[in-house]
């Protein structure tokens, strides 16, 4: 089930759930779907569609495939390397986000999120994916400017609208473990890989970070990208695509 938050024409929050058109193997859910509400169906451009999660924070993961990390000059890690962004940062499907302005390089990276269901401290990697409400898609966009001269990424990594998602909550059933992962910029392929090519794996993200802290219904786990990272310019149209999910688009602009 892929669920979706929404506000109606009338301005009112609802939810419901995104049904793809039947002839249709969900390449564009956007322009594919339907809003669903108790009896009520919308089109997609008949509503605002909010980003599925409204998170505490989201927990970022650093090189988590060999591919990214060969790219950007690094060792493997040892363990997950780990980040934070706050709720000032999340973005929904089809908006246009305001980049900084005065920066050399601010880059795309398609990441799987995680969205989690409950609270949760301490939890066992077999028990990990009882505390996973579903996945979304998520765009970390990244500062490099200020993130390679700085330890914490505060500037780097969250600043306002930088974690688009969307546009929908899928159950896990619906996400293959060997889900692709795509980014498209202005219709051109930058980045394409596997969920399967993960370093650390979603059971052993939640595990890692709940050992140090408490995750609440709604955070997000952004688990990485892929190689194939590149800089944005004003203008942008963009497209992170993942295999039983869908398809989140959104446009940046840089003032």
């Amino acid at each position: 089930m892929h669920r979706v938050r929404f506000r109606d024409p009338d301005g009112e929050l609802r939810t419901g759930e995104w049904l793809a058109d039947e002839a249709t193997i969900s390449a564009n859910a956007g322009s594919t779907g339907r809003v669903a509400f108790s009896e009520d169906t919308f089109a997609p451009e008949e509503v605002d569609v909010l980003a599925p999660a409204e998170p505490t924070k989201i927990v970022c993961v650093g090189l988590n495939y060999e591919d990214h990390a060969a790219e950007q000059g690094k060792e493997l890690p040892d363990r997950p390397l780990l980040f934070l962004k706050g709720p000032n940062t999340v973005a929904s499907h089809e908006q246009t986000v305001e980049l900084l302005a005065g920066k050399e390089r601010i880059e795309y990276e398609a990441e799987l999120g995680v969205v989690i269901g409950r609270k949760c401290r301490h939890v066992d990697q077999g028990d990990a994916m009882d505390v996973v409400a579903g996945f979304t898609c998520v765009n970390d966009l990244s500062n490099r400017d200020d993130q390679r001269i700085e330890q914490n990424w505060v500037r780097g990594k969250a600043f306002d609208g930088a974690a688009p998602m969307g546009p929908v909550l899928a159950t896990p059933d619906e996400v293959p473990d060997d889900a692709t992962i795509e980014l498209r910029c202005n219709g051109e392929t930058k980045q394409r890989s596997s969920r399967e090519k993960f370093i650390f794996s979603v059971p052993e993200l939640i595990a890692e970070i709940t050992t140090y802290m408490t995750l609440e219904p709604g955070d997000v786990i952004s688990t990485g990208t892929p190689a194939g990272v590149g800089p944005l310019a004003d203008g942008d149209e963009i497209v992170v695509e993942i295999e039983g999910i869908g398809t989140l688009s959104h446009s940046v602009t840089i003032p």
